[in-house]
């Protein structure tokens, strides 16, 4: 008898330790998974702050290229404003010392604006760059033939014009040009539409120096029979 309770008491006690071990790998196993649930939960709160940083700084960094694009259309008007002044009719009816002061201060303020460097890259892939190409080849052809036919040069310059813009254009568009220009990123589209209306706007402002001019010579042969009759 007392060997069978010594044996039930052996019995009873591999029982409550096999109990003990299997709840210490319970409470171990617990632990493992609350310890990697903790972790995964401080990783992802990580990641998404983060990830929130980078989305304000790249609302700072696009700020930031917008602002270096108008700088760069501020000087490109600026110096067409100079050029603009020193080449009017006005510069040309004032006396010979008063013009010659003018001039030495528009190239002195022209000097300093060119002293100012802005240039915003613009990233492009193959087929973009050579749009680009292209869409520059076509303006600079019409522009080395501005001297030859002033007019002619002006309608095809509003017909590539016509090509860039969503309003309705006055005439005919250059189904060519646009073609190419929409091959071309975003931003050296812009580019493209200012340039042209640049160009435009010059045109315009020599045709009306030309017919001033014209209606100026006019003038004076008009003064110059009426005093011989």
């Amino acid at each position: 008898m007392a060997q069978a309770r010594i044996s039930a008491r052996a019995s009873e006690g591999a029982q409550q330790q096999h109990q003990q071990h299997q709840q210490q790998q319970q409470q171990q196993s617990g632990g493992q998974l609350r310890g990697r649930f903790y972790r995964s939960t401080s990783m992802a709160d990580r990641s998404s702050r983060l990830l929130e940083n980078l989305d304000q700084l790249e609302l700072r960094v696009e700020a930031f290229r917008d602002a270096a694009s108008a700088m760069e259309q501020e000087k490109e008007i600026l110096l067409e404003m100079i050029h603009n002044i020193q080449n009017s009719q006005d510069m040309r009816h004032i006396s010979e010392g008063e013009r010659e002061e003018l001039n030495l201060t528009a190239n002195r303020l022209m000097g300093r604006t060119l002293t100012v460097e802005v240039s915003v890259e613009t990233i492009r892939n193959a087929q973009q760059q050579e749009s680009l190409l292209h869409a520059t080849k076509m303006i600079d052809e019409i522009v080395n033939k501005l001297l030859d036919d002033l007019e002619d040069a002006k309608m095809r310059l509003m017909s590539l014009y016509g090509a860039c813009t969503s309003d309705v254009p006055a005439g005919p568009i250059d189904q060519k040009f646009q073609s190419v220009v929409i091959g071309c990123a975003i931003e050296d589209q812009k580019k493209i539409k200012r340039r042209l209306e640049t160009l435009l706007r010059n045109l315009e402002n020599s045709e009306k120096s030309i017919t001033l001019l014209e209606h100026q010579k006019s003038s004076v042969r008009q003064s110059c029979n009426s005093k011989q009759d």
